[in-house]
């Protein structure tokens, strides 16, 4: 009897072990409950030698110090600042949830970060040391962008389309009063956010002066979305520069407190231009733009006056037979007021330059063929710069250090896979978090000056007696043109069995900027693709030439002629698959979403006869009706290249559909507009072709909350009900 109940609570056991994720867990796990072990917002104490971050429960700000051997300490609790913000602040209540994660060191022993009280929002400056509030300035519960002073005695904010500056102790100050909603200041919606812009205002060094985005949207079309919610239906009209058509025009201003005006920066005609690479000089007294014109192909990095607005000289210019684009604003080099770092990628791969500000290059600071994803910052004496770029075929991510006088890169991490690391402001110790493909969290410091690594701890597997994930595994498949390899990933069905013939789901994106497949835990799926090869799918996804993090040349082969040679390299991807005899090569279905859900489409129309079902969300369907910013770099206007929208549309293409095909669409969506899919639809209906529609009525450019578990349960029943049968 013993051994029988043994023997039952043993299969028991290893039955829960086998259990198969939910949509739920699909949906959300990868970053809950299955999140592997790690460092929740790591930042290196400035002129210390100590990491901070929070704890596992989010309520105390966590210190490990060179000093005490990395052991972990409480630095901050969540109860000593709200202590010390009523004792600021005693009219106020407070009642946070957890310490704030956005926090910023600002020096030794003074952290910043935002707080919500019941009556404000404060920017506080904070003593880690005293555990006491050193300055808290007040805003409008619905402020929206703040940006505090680099002295801390002034916070900007915007109260909807215009910006108000509240000093710390003083009467709050209308920088602007526009009361057109077609005129935005302030905001870092500019130019739909394209060319890395992500900031609207930025105050100088001296916090003297704001410098600020001044849009002139009123001559944009007027588009509808229309809202459900009421009783009655009514239209919310956004502001959608569509390819080929009028533009936003957009000035830099520069308000000058003590003055209590504004002036504009002459950056001059024409009015439809993208201003970008925004950054003040260190002492406050110029403004460098970059001034980049419509056709996206001609570059200008100008300096200004900022006393007068005046422009000052072109330092240099760039120039592409496809596109520029400027992603990243300048970095200056602490100490030289005249040095600063470009990043570019005009010789092939996004890297660092450096230049004076009389416009001369000093150095180019490039390395092989990698791309930098994420500089970091100097060490002690600005002698080096770090920086994260790639490495084996874009796969992974290092760490570099370069030294601004020669130009000689080390490679400062070893293991193949990403890292994640920052570097301690001395340069002399980095936090690094590795993962790989085996490997969920590797988490150490590296000591720079003798190369010691002390390991703080090693994520064990979150699924580990929860759920066996089916095997993935990368591969390379060699691209269209016989040339380039690409990376892809295929993840096998549950209790695989290459005896069997098992159909595939492809997933793709295949767009610029983004990068599915990396040497990464997972190795950059979501838990979703894994839901379906337990539901006994083969899943499929291929990086093919125009995506991310692989060059120049890689993504510029989508100029003109978006989707072309993407479905080329996606299609060797389905020669890659046919040619294993596991693959039921009447079943291969695919999916995506955004430029994803064009590609989808795309291949579904035009490789009619290789794809049996589709399920295409928010997808772009003939590149006319997409914004100007996006569209016009990689296709020109309609007017420049009517050829190549007619030859990307999908809508024009509609009569040659053969499989099954869902798509899926926000109602609110203000990227890839409905009119995308509605215009598809239409031309199904004409074509005579039968395709499913469904629509998220509140939803934007993707549904996301609990709305999602609804979407990947749709998903997933689609490919069960029309390609598993």
């Amino acid at each position: 009897m013993r051994k029988l109940l043994l023997l039952f609570l043993f299969t028991g056991m290893a039955a829960t072990a086998q259990k198969n994720l939910t949509v739920q867990e699909a949906t959300f796990g990868q970053y809950q409950s299955f999140a592997p072990k790690s460092m929740v917002a790591p930042a290196w104490r400035k002129d210390a030698k100590t990491i901070t971050y929070l704890d596992a429960t989010y309520q105390n700000l966590m210190a490990r110090s060179e000093e005490s051997q990395w052991a972990e300490a409480i630095l901050v609790t969540k109860s000593q600042l709200v202590s010390a913000l009523k004792a600021k602040l005693p009219s106020d209540t407070f009642e946070l949830q957890m310490f704030p994660y956005t926090y910023q060191w600002k020096d030794k022993s003074t952290l910043s970060f935002e707080v919500n009280g019941k009556n404000q929002n404060y920017l506080v400056l904070f003593d880690a040391d005293k555990k006491e509030v050193k300055s808290a300035i007040g805003v409008a519960s619905d402020a929206a962008k703040q940006e505090l002073s680099p002295n801390g005695n002034y916070a900007a904010w915007l109260k909807e389309n215009n910006i108000v500056i509240t000093p710390l102790n003083g009467t709050p100050i209308n920088v602007t009063n526009d009361t057109d909603k077609g005129i935005v200041n302030g905001s870092d919606y500019v130019h739909r956010q394209e060319f890395g812009i992500n900031k609207g205002m930025w105050w100088s060094s001296d916090s003297n002066k704001l410098l600020y985005y001044h849009k002139d949207e009123t001559m944009v079309a007027n588009y509808p979305l229309t809202n459900w919610d009421e009783r009655i239906a009514s239209n919310k009209d956004i502001k959608y520069p569509m390819a080929g058509m009028k533009s936003e025009e957009v000035v830099l201003m520069v308000y000058d407190i003590a003055l209590g005006k504004s002036l504009t920066l002459k950056t001059g005609e024409p009015k439809e231009q993208y201003l970008t690479c925004v950054t003040w000089s260190p002492d406050g007294k110029q403004v460098f733009v970059g001034l980049l014109n419509r056709g996206q192909n001609h570059l200008k990095l100008n300096v200004y006056d900022a006393a007068t607005g005046n422009f000052v000289k072109t330092l240099f210019e760039e120039k592409a037979t496809t596109y520029v684009e400027p992603l990243h604003n300048l970095t200056f080099v602490p100490g030289k007021n005249d040095q600063f770092l470009y990043r570019s990628e005009k010789d092939g791969y996004e890297q660092l330059y450096l230049y004076s500000t009389s416009g001369k290059l000093i150095k180019n600071l490039g390395f092989k063929d990698v791309v930098i994803t994420e500089l970091l910052d100097f060490d002690t004496d600005a002698k080096n710069v770090f920086y994260i770029g790639t490495a084996n075929n874009g796969l992974d991510r290092q760490l570099y250090r370069v030294e601004l006088k020669s130009g000689k890169t080390a490679q400062l991490t070893v293991g193949s896979g990403t890292h994640d690391a920052i570097v301690s402001t001395d340069g002399s110790l980095v936090l690094d978090n590795l993962s790989n493909v085996t490997t969920p969290n590797d988490v150490s410091i590296i000591n720079l000056k003798n190369s010691k690594v002390t390991s703080l701890f090693k994520a064990e597997n979150p699924y580990s007696g929860k759920t066996v994930l089916p095997k993935m595994e990368l591969v390379t498949v060699t691209s269209a043109d016989g040339k380039t390899p690409l990376n892809g990933r295929i993840i096998y069905p549950a209790n695989f069995d290459a005896a069997k013939k098992y159909p595939v789901i492809v997933y793709v994106y295949g767009g610029p900027h983004a990068q599915l497949v990396t040497n990464s835990w997972l190795g950059g799926a979501s838990l979703f693709d894994y839901y379906l090869a337990q539901q006994g799918y083969v899943v499929f996804t291929l990086d093919n030439r125009g995506s991310d993090a692989r060059g120049r040349d890689f993504e510029h082969v989508v100029h003109r002629n978006l989707g072309v040679n993407e479905m080329a390299d996606q299609m060797k991807g389905v020669e890659f698959l046919k040619s294993k005899s596991f693959v039921d090569q009447d079943k291969i279905g695919v999916s995506g979403w955004s430029f994803g859900g064009f590609m989808t489409t795309s291949l579904l129309l035009n490789q009619g006869d290789t794809f049996k079902v589709g399920v295409a969300g928010g997808p772009v369907c003939d590149w006319k009706y997409y914004e100007i910013m996006y569209g016009e770099r990689y296709m020109d206007t309609p007017q420049e290249n009517p050829e190549g929208y007619e030859k990307t549309s999908v809508i024009n293409k509609a009569k040659q559909l053969k499989g099954r095909l869902l798509v899926i669409h926000g109602a609110q969506d203000n990227v890839v507009v409905q009119q995308h899919s509605m215009e598809f639809i239409n031309a199904c209906i004409t074509a005579g072709k039968q395709v499913d529609y469904f629509l998220y009525p509140t939803h934007e450019h993707n549904v996301r909350g609990k709305d999602r578990i609804h979407l990947n349960q749709k998903i997933a029943d689609y490919f069960d009900t029309h390609l598993k049968k």
